[in-house]
């Protein structure tokens, strides 16, 4: 989805009217002041990405992540509107040259999530580049785009749930022409799009235009939601050998399963969008992940039509702004769990990481204040949840030059120890791992990332030289006897104008 612009309203771009985008939401925040408990474990599309999706499929800029296992040991990963080598963002859409395919593919058998995902192929058009594997007209008040929403395999047969996006509104409303469903025999190479789908009423109150897939034993719930981000959720069932047979759908009509599909009821309150549903066997719960208002949330219940928990604050968007669409790996275990969260700026894709317990409660946080830089550009002393520095240094506000969102720290200097550092409340002898994003001016040599104590004794630390992209740092360390650590990531600049630069730093209880 180009999810601000359509999900933040149509753009034009060089003359050329692109898609908007999911991002931008409407509607009230969700604890917006809570502190995000997620941590980041890696970029996964466009520039300084691991994957290199920019340099091996033209995959620039893109949203969304839809993943589902395909049941022959890999995991099939649906993007939204992807843009090529002219994107410069931040955000969807680009000029007549950049390349835009409403939605590509790619694949993945990486089981071990812990630092980050590698994805080993996409289908690909012949020139080399991801194709766009359901073909939209991309015709303003016709057909915009068409979306990926939801992905799910029966057998040998990979399926794809998808809306048609008849135009981009306001931030967080669009108006689309129905819910359809494609399905593909290769692995996700070619897709048919077929009969089967649900149209839109006149009045855009249709409430199921966004669809989501969960498999409990023999039978997919299929939970849709209204175009825009401003409706409820709803619930239906049908077994998974049917799901191109709409007769075969019953619908929660808020006592039994009914064959009528108008006697849908809402099963969780507006405002929900993008929704991502999964059953998870170590909590025995169904795990409801969604834009809410200004936030992602989680909500549980052990049956698909509820009661539905109250919502968790999974990612507030005071650390990650613009965010949106959270969709689940389909192999996350144990209560660890890992999603694909979309950010407007930069427009792309991030993995990131959580813990609940078999009550499906969200636990073990980041313990880091403002991990991100984001909800405050003034820098203080270190303590009570603020960042401190060594002069020259700040807080950059340049969207371009963040690893995530729109701020990171910095500090610059041509003498000296130069550092940025925060206090951070840890449990006496208890392990712990500390994980950021650092970059560096070419001519650093003497760079360091770690824990100390409060009177700057090391407890534990990465060296590192000259770090041209953003590269993630992983430091783990033991508290011992102390209840407060200083994180912290400095350089000595005493070999010429020397700067640092760093973004979502986390320290998370082993």
């Amino acid at each position: 989805m180009t999810h601000f612009g359509k999900w933040m309203g149509a753009a034009a771009v060089g003359g050329l009217v692109v898609a908007g985008s999911l991002a931008g939401a409407a509607g009230p925040a969700v604890a917006t002041t809570a502190a995000t408990p997620v941590t980041v474990v890696e970029k996964l599309t466009g520039p300084d990405a691991p994957n290199n999706t920019w340099g091996r499929w033209d995959i620039k800029g893109t949203d969304l992540g839809i993943m589902w296992d395909d049941g022959n040991g890999k995991v099939l990963m649906a993007f939204g509107d992807t843009f090529g080598n002219a994107w410069t963002g931040p955000g969807g859409g680009s000029g007549h040259n950049g390349n835009w395919r409403s939605n590509v593919l790619v694949r993945s058998s990486d089981r071990d999530l812990s630092d980050g995902m590698l994805f080993e192929s996409a289908p690909q058009a012949p020139m080399g580049i991801a194709k766009e594997l359901i073909p939209s007209r991309k015709i303003n008040g016709d057909e915009m785009t068409t979306i990926p929403t939801a992905g799910i395999a029966v057998g040998k047969r990979q399926y794809m749930g998808f809306m048609s996006v008849k135009q981009w509104g306001e931030p967080g409303y669009w108006d689309t022409n129905y819910a359809g469903i494609a399905y593909s025999d290769d692995d996700g190479e070619n897709w048919t799009v077929s009969d089967t789908r649900w149209d839109n009423t006149p009045a855009g109150d249709h409430p199921f235009q966004m669809q989501a897939y969960a498999r409990k034993g023999g039978d997919i719930y299929v939970f849709g939601t209204q175009n825009g981000r401003n409706g409820p959720a709803s619930v239906a069932r049908v077994p998974e050998r049917k799901l191109l047979d709409k007769s075969a759908y019953r619908y929660w009509d808020g006592h039994r399963w009914s064959k009528d599909e108008a006697d849908a009821v809402p099963i969780v309150e507006a405002p929900v969008s993008e929704l991502s549903v999964q059953y998870d066997a170590y909590s025995k719960r169904f795990l409801l992940m969604t834009l809410s208002g200004e936030d992602i949330v989680l909500r549980t219940a052990k049956n698909p039509q509820g009661p539905w928990s109250a919502p968790q604050t999974v990612a507030s968007s005071a650390d990650y702004p613009g965010l949106y669409g959270g969709y689940f790996h389909p192999w996350s275990e144990a209560g660890e769990i890992y999603f694909a969260m979309s950010q407007w700026s930069p427009y792309n894709v991030y993995l990131m990481r959580m813990q609940v317990d078999p009550d499906g409660r969200i636990v073990n946080p980041n313990l880091v204040s403002n991990p991100s830089f984001e909800r405050a550009d003034a820098i203080g002393d270190g303590t009570g949840g603020t960042w401190a520095c060594t002069p020259n240094c700040g807080i950059d506000t340049a969207p371009a030059s963040s690893f995530s969102g729109d701020h990171n720290a910095f500090v610059r200097y041509n003498t000296g120890w130069r550092n940025i550092w925060q206090d951070v409340t840890v449990q006496p002898n208890t392990s712990y791992r500390l994980t950021g994003w650092v970059r560096t001016s070419v001519n650093s040599d003497a760079g360091f990332f770690g824990a100390r104590t409060t009177e700057g004794n090391v407890v534990s630390e990465a060296h590192f030289v000259s770090l041209g992209p953003w590269t993630k740092l992983t430091v783990d360390f033991e508290s011992g006897p102390l209840s407060t650590v200083q994180v912290f990531a400095g350089v000595w600049t005493n070999s010429g104008d020397i700067w640092l630069q760093v973004d979502d730093v986390a320290v998370i209880r082993q």
